[in-house]
């Protein structure tokens, strides 16, 4: 090889090179994402002795070769906890086993990002197993004595009371059990791990198949008495309709027989008056004898 190959092939190597530390010093952060350098293991700080990282938001920045830059998302994050066998499953306090859906709403603290990056080998999955925990015992513990108002379900005034189950107040109280989860976890999740909650959505609560078939029995149960109750009303309602209308009916004969009977006293009257009630009454005597065709009349002895 000729000296000159050798020195261009140098200086060729050289610039690779050059062009491989430029690439190397140079980092890129997007939007809604924070990134940390880390020299030879170590974390910058943003002031020295403090737990508090030092960051670098979205845009182009630049470093040395040889620091490593980790990018973590700063947005909500959300957690789906139902895994891949579909739900996570947790007993009652009456032991029945529910399967949930739910998905965890967190978002990284800046201020707390050493907590949520350093201080747990894979975070997403620690938060998710605490939580999970904590959803258990929350299911465990949520009796029907939390449940404001009576332990006993009215579907409707008219119907016997039901006592309910745990599904059966988990279900209805849902609300109030994300406001336990969320009051739980806000304190336990915290600044500990460096992330805020933000809240928790349980999608859907399943009961064992065995239990949906029953509240299904149930349910139709219950669809079939409020049918026939409605059915019974309406045709109550009917009945009772027709029987005013019928008073009201015969309320209008009574008085105009109590008005014929009114005028037609008038009328004798006036002509006892007169005196020609005895030749009125004889006259419509014989006009009732001519109409009739045998007549039964008995004399006075």
């Amino acid at each position: 090889m000729w000296p000159g190959e050798i020195v261009f092939s140098m200086v060729c190597g050289f610039l690779l090179y050059l062009i491989y530390l430029a690439s190397r010093s140079v980092f890129q952060i997007q939007e809604g994402h924070l990134g940390v350098l880390i020299s030879f293991g170590k974390v910058m700080p943003a002031e020295p002795g403090r737990d508090q990282l030092k960051t670098f938001g979205p845009g182009l920045h630049l470093k040395w070769p040889w620091q490593r830059v980790r990018k973590v998302s700063m947005m909500e994050q959300m957690i789906d906890l139902s895994g891949e066998e579909g739900g996570t499953t947790a007993m009652a306090s009456d032991g029945t086993i529910l399967r949930l859906d739910s998905k965890l709403r967190l978002t990284p603290e800046l201020d707390h990002l050493h907590h949520y990056l350093f201080s747990m080998e894979r975070p997403v999955e620690h938060v998710k197993g605490l939580f999970t925990c904590l959803l258990r015992n929350e299911i465990a513990n949520f009796d029907q004595k939390d449940v404001a108002g009576a332990q006993e379900l009215k579907t409707e005034s008219y119907l016997p009371a039901v006592r309910v189950g745990s599904y059966a107040a988990i279900r209805r109280e849902r609300r109030l059990l994300n406001q336990h989860i969320q009051k739980f976890c806000r304190a336990q999740i915290g600044n500990r791990y460096g992330v805020r909650f933000d809240g928790v959505d349980l999608t859907d609560i399943l009961p064992p198949e065995e239990l949906a078939q029953s509240l299904n029995s149930v349910m139709n149960a219950q669809s079939e008495a409020q049918r026939l109750l409605a059915q019974t009303e309406a045709e109550c309602e009917q009945r009772i309709l027709a029987a005013r209308k019928g008073l009201a009916i015969a309320r209008s004969r009574g008085r105009a027989v109590e008005d014929e009977i009114g005028t037609m006293a008038g009328l004798l009257a006036d002509l006892q008056r007169n005196g020609t009630l005895d030749l009125y009454i004889e006259r419509r005597r014989g006009e009732v004898l001519a109409d009739s065709r045998i007549s039964y009349i008995k004399r006075p002895s």
